[in-house]
């Protein structure tokens, strides 16, 4: 009697743990997403916008469309009701917004949803055209001002307004400066490793187009450097050096990739910090080591459930050397 209850136990049990094996199995065939959604169409009212589906992994069976109104940086969206459709088309509550469309894939183990890049800033139906694009000039330090050229338009607009936004070190991933309205912009010592950029907008009557600048020059602080002429070489003593290369997300796993320079060899340390709007930020560090003065890294990680709310996920990165000299910071971000 003994035995055959130890037997049933173990057959129990064997049952069990095959049950999870097939529910992790089923839950990894879930649709990831390995290239976002893209829009065509132009950015003008009465114009129709189609979006793509997308990469997937794991063979989805149906796709749903949910298009989102944003703010002119692709920031705070919102679903457009009764906007389910593969295609969209543009309408006067869309003029001066941004818009992105979230594809959700589904099988029969569940579903995934990716948003795509956002739309240019919308115009109106009969709004001017751009001709010739609008130029950042001025002092990219701290302290100093920046302006905006108003471009070329045809017709000629009756009046101008501007919106100032700071973007990552390579002039992308633009987010709008609170209350900076004017022709001219004072950098801050927040800009510090970020490149500027205006949106201008042309008002002809009723009607209006906006357009982005030329980024500026990246952003530097106005302390002064002194510089000492030595006839002994010393490295090992400036800081490091990062380069921001490129920002992915397949599913929950966040993909980094940087480039490192340094003047000494040995090991640096990489601090990466991911945050989002409403979300208690996380960080990660990991060392990476080169061969040479400037090395090429990955690293990716695998997203806290709380990042997945709406917004704009925005991952910076800060490299250390063994000296503890920090390099500035560098970020780039995603909308979702």
């Amino acid at each position: 009697m003994r035995k055959r209850t130890y037997l049933a136990a173990a057959i129990t049990i064997a049952a069990a743990g095959i049950l999870v094996a097939v529910a992790a199995a089923r839950s990894a065939a879930v649709p990831g997403n390995t290239a976002a959604p893209t829009i065509s169409g132009d950015a003008k009212e009465g114009s129709t916008l189609t979006t793509t589906d997308g990469t997937w992994t794991n063979s989805p069976t149906s796709f749903a469309y949910k298009w989102q109104r944003c703010a002119s940086d692709g920031t705070a969206c919102a679903d457009i009701s009764g906007a389910t459709s593969k295609t969209y088309t543009l309408v006067t509550g869309d003029v001066g917004h941004t818009d992105r469309v979230v594809v959700t894939a589904s099988n029969a183990d569940g579903k995934t949803s990716a948003p795509s890049a956002p739309t240019d800033v919308i115009g109106s139906k009969n709004g001017p055209t751009l001709a010739v694009k609008p130029l950042v000039t001025g002092n990219a330090t701290v302290g100093g001002q920046l302006i905006t050229t108003n471009g070329t338009w045809a017709p000629l607009p009756t009046s101008y307004s501007y919106q100032w936004q700071r973007c990552n070190d390579v002039g992308e991933s633009c987010l709008n400066v609170a209350g900076a309205t004017g022709k001219s912009y004072g950098v801050r010592s927040a800009d510090v490793g970020h490149r500027m950029r205006a949106l201008v907008t042309a008002h002809v009557s009723s009607e209006r187009s906006t357009a982005p600048s030329t980024a500026s020059a990246l952003v530097s602080s106005n302390t002064q450097t002194v510089t000492t002429t030595s006839t002994t070489t010393v490295r090992g003593n400036q800081p490091p050096s990062i380069t921001f290369l490129s920002l992915k997300r397949t599913g929950r796993v966040v993909y980094v990739r940087f480039r490192v320079c340094d003047d000494g060899f040995g090991t640096i340390t990489v601090t990466a910090r991911e945050s989002k709007n409403r979300a208690l930020a996380a960080s990660h560090r990991f060392s990476v080591r080169r061969s040479t003065s400037c090395g090429v890294f990955t690293r990716s990680w695998t997203r806290a459930a709380r990042f997945s709310i709406s917004g704009r996920y925005v991952v910076s990165l800060r490299a250390e050397d063994t000296s503890h000299a920090l390099s500035r910071l560098v970020s780039r971000s995603l909308a979702r």
